[in-house]
C-alpha cells in the first residue's frame, strides 16, 4: 500500500469513527429524548459521567427555565464554560480512572445538593459511564487507600465490568442503589448513556439508582487483603422505584458506522459478538477474521481485558488490542484497524486509541522501539507513538464502551 492509500484509508476509518461519535453524543441524545418526551414544571438536574457535561447541557437546552439547579459531576477538563458560568449549575470535579479525595467530595457534594433540595422537586439523573470512580460516599469501615487499592487491582485484573462493578458497589455507601434513599419522597427518573454490554442499568455507573439483583457475589481470584464489608451482602430494597430510560449504546453508534462507511462506499459489517476478553486474543481473531472477509469494513463494539504486569507502562486496552493487532498484521498490507474508546480516553493516556496496519511494526522499530516487548511490559502507548499512529480526539461527550473498525481493501 503506497503513503497516499495508507493516509486515504486512515482518513476514512476516522470519519467512520468520527460518525459514530456524533450519533451517541450526549448533548444531542438528551435534546432529542426531552424534546419527544418533555417534563411538566420546575426540576432539579444531577449529572454524573465522563459524558455528564454534554448531556446536562441537552437538558439545559430542552428545559430552558424549568432547570432550576443542576449538580455536575464529571472529570476535570471535561467541564464547557458555558456550564460554569450558569448560576444554576455547580460544576464539581471528580477522580479518575481511580477515584481520590476528589471523588468523596464530589459524593459528599451529592448528599448535600440532595437533602437540600425542596422536598417534592422532581429530579432528573443524566448518568454515564465513569460514575463510579467519580463519586463515592464510603461505608462505614472502609477508608480511601482501600478504596484506591481496590480499585487500582480491578483495573488490571481482567475481570470483566460486571464483575468490577458489582465489586464497586460492596464498597461504596451509595452505589448498587444505595443513592435512592437520599431521595425522600421526590419523583425522579434517570437517562443513562451506556458503557457495559447488555445496556443493564445495575451496572452502568455501578448502579446509583438501580439495586442489583440478589446479594453482591465476590468473583474469583480476589486477593486475600480485598474483604468486603458486610453491607455487600445486603443490597439494599427499592422501596419506590426510579424510571431509567437508555438514550445512547454501542449499538446505535455502530450503526452509525456502518452508514457513514456506506457513504464511502465501502460494504460494511456490524459484527455480533462483543469484544470481551483478553485484549491480545481478542486482536489474534479480528485480525484472522479480516483476512478470511471480503473487502470492506468490520466493525465491532464492546471491551477487552488487559491483566497488567507488576511494573505496567503506558497505555490502555485499545492500545494494547491496536499494537497486539498490528504484530498479527505483518505482511497484511491490505488491512488496516482502528482501535479506540468513545469516551477519548484509552486507560490512563490522553489518546482514545489508535490506528494500525502492517507497516506500524517497523515504523516503531525505526524509532528504537521493540513492539513485542512494548506489549509484555502492557506499554503500547510508547510504541504506538513512535509509530506514529496514536488517535486523539479528546473528551467527545458520549462514553458507549469501545470500538474496534477494521478495513479490508481489495487486493
Amino acid at each position: 500500500m503506497n503513503q497516499t492509500a495508507r493516509t486515504q484509508a486512515r482518513r476514512h476509518l476516522e470519519a467512520i469513527f468520527n460518525a459514530a461519535l456524533v450519533a451517541v453524543n450526549g448533548r444531542t441524545v438528551v435534546l432529542r429524548h426531552l424534546t419527544e418526551r418533555p417534563l411538566a414544571g420546575a426540576v432539579a438536574v444531577v449529572a454524573i459521567g465522563k459524558a455528564a457535561a454534554a448531556m446536562l447541557d441537552g437538558a439545559r437546552a430542552a428545559l430552558g427555565r424549568q432547570l432550576v439547579s443542576a449538580l455536575l459531576i464529571s472529570k476535570a477538563g471535561h467541564f464547557d464554560d458555558s456550564l460554569r458560568q450558569d448560576a444554576r449549575i455547580s460544576c464539581v470535579p471528580g477522580g479518575h480512572p481511580l477515584p481520590d479525595s476528589h471523588s468523596l467530595a464530589a459524593g459528599a457534594r451529592l448528599l448535600q445538593f440532595l437533602t437540600g433540595l425542596p422536598a417534592h422537586l422532581p429530579l432528573l439523573f443524566l448518568l454515564s459511564g465513569g460514575a463510579s470512580s467519580l463519586v463515592e460516599v464510603l461505608p462505614e469501615g472502609v477508608g480511601l487507600d482501600q478504596l484506591r487499592r481496590a480499585n487500582r487491582w480491578l483495573l488490571g485484573s481482567g475481570l470483566d465490568i460486571r464483575a468490577v462493578n458489582r465489586v464497586r458497589q460492596a464498597l461504596s455507601a451509595i452505589k448498587g442503589g444505595r443513592l435512592l434513599a437520599w431521595l425522600g419522597d421526590r419523583p425522579a427518573h434517570a437517562l443513562l448513556i451506556s458503557d457495559v454490554p447488555d445496556d443493564d442499568p445495575a451496572i452502568i455507573g455501578s448502579g446509583l439508582l438501580y439495586p442489583a439483583a440478589g446479594p453482591v457475589p465476590e468473583p474469583p481470584a480476589l486477593p486475600d487483603w480485598l474483604s468486603l464489608p458486610a453491607t455487600a451482602a445486603a443490597p439494599p430494597a427499592a422501596d419506590s422505584t426510579v424510571p431509567h430510560h437508555l438514550v445512547a449504546s454501542h449499538a446505535a453508534a455502530l450503526r452509525a458506522g456502518a452508514d457513514c462507511a456506506g457513504t464511502l462506499g465501502y460494504p460494511a459489517r456490524i459484527m455480533q459478538a462483543m469484544l470481551a476478553g483478553p485484549a491480545e486474543e481478542a486482536a489474534r481473531h479480528i485480525v484472522q477474521q479480516l483476512g478470511t472477509d471480503a473487502p470492506g469494513i468490520s466493525l465491532w463494539g464492546g471491551e477487552t481485558t488487559v491483566v497488567l504486569p507488576e511494573h505496567p507502562g503506558r497505555g490502555g486496552r485499545n492500545q494494547q488490542l491496536a499494537l497486539a493487532a498490528a504484530i498479527a498484521l505483518q505482511g497484511q498490507h491490505a488491512i488496516l484497524l482502528l482501535a479506540a474508546g468513545t469516551d477519548g480516553n484509552d486507560g490512563s493516556t490522553r489518546a482514545a486509541g489508535a490506528i494500525v496496519d502492517a507497516g506500524t511494526v517497523d515504523r516503531a522499530g525505526a524509532g528504537g522501539v521493540d513492539a513485542a516487548g512494548s506489549l509484555r511490559r502492557a506499554d503500547a502507548a510508547t510504541c504506538l507513538e513512535a509509530a506514529g499512529d496514536v488517535l486523539y480526539t479528546g473528551p467527545t461527550g458520549t462514553n458507549v464502551m469501545d470500538m474496534v473498525i477494521g478495513l479490508r481493501l481489495p487486493g
